[in-house]
């Protein structure tokens, strides 16, 4: 049973049509992943499935249940939790305050008896976080602010987990890192979405990939044959020639752009 499911998702701004029907599926315990150039419509199918943006069409459906019509904050307390494009953290907070920030609002609402400190120690040490736990976030580099956001929606215990391009900024080793640490956490149950430019960590995490191109699907399978997929190639590269030079699924080196 799909965790989180989209389908024929149709997205209108005026006369321009930014999603086309689009669909996608989550698995628990798996990485999911959405790729597509620039403009493609990635963003705006976050925006539709967190509740940001309404669609003209479509269904989202969370655990075979719809919840189109729910507000986003009803949808974030049923599961969803995702990080943005552009860094969303809280500049003149520290690290910790960060991370607690979710841990705190998971506890306003949840039947749960947790100790939200506790749950904001616990993910800095997961993260690699704890040595600079006492830092303003609006003093860390993009990479690891890029952390203190994925800890601060970790924190609110979310059963699908949407991440918007969270490499931006990470060197290769961080980015080895950083998919380790993505698989851990499918590993204890957590779906995850991802939008990613490195298609190189695409290739390595994800069991399934979706692809769209001005806004419409145009593939969807395994790393192995969206790689062979004639009509990603040609949305990517551009000419048959050129695509012998897309990354396979061991690849690390960045490649098509998200």
């Amino acid at each position: 049973m799909p965790l989180l499911q989209a389908e024929d998702v149709q997205v209108r701004f005026g006369g321009l049509i930014a999603l086309d029907g689009a669909r996608l599926v989550v698995e628990e315990g798996a990485i999911t992943g959405l790729i597509g150039p620039n403009g493609a419509g990635k963003t705006t199918m976050f925006n539709v499935i967190c509740g940001l943006q309404e669609h003209t069409r479509g269904n989202v459906f969370l655990d075979e249940r719809e919840i189109s019509k729910l507000k986003p904050h009803q949808r974030a307390r049923r599961g969803i939790a995702r990080t943005f494009q552009r860094l969303e953290i809280f500049g003149s907070l520290t690290v910790f305050e960060n991370v607690l920030m979710g841990a705190e609002t998971k506890r306003r609402y949840s039947k749960e008896k947790f100790d939200p400190r506790a749950v904001a120690k616990s993910l800095l040490h997961t993260l690699g976080l704890q040595g600079v736990a006492d830092v303003r976030a609006d003093a860390m580099p993009t990479g690891m602010a890029r952390l203190v956001e994925l800890g601060r929606a970790l924190a609110t215990k979310p059963r699908i987990l949407l991440l918007d391009e969270p490499s931006s900024g990470l060197g290769d080793e961080e980015s080895d890192a950083f998919a380790d640490l993505l698989l851990k956490l499918t590993a204890e149950g957590l779906g995850i979405l991802l939008v990613e430019h490195d298609v190189g960590l695409v290739m390595r995490v994800c069991s399934r990939i979706f692809v769209l191109d001005f806004g419409r699907p145009i593939a969807e399978g395994t790393p192995e044959e969206i790689q062979a997929h004639p009509a990603v190639q040609a949305a990517y590269l551009g000419t048959p020639e050129a695509a012998e030079e897309l990354p396979d699924a061991e690849a690390e080196e960045e490649g098509v752009p998200a």
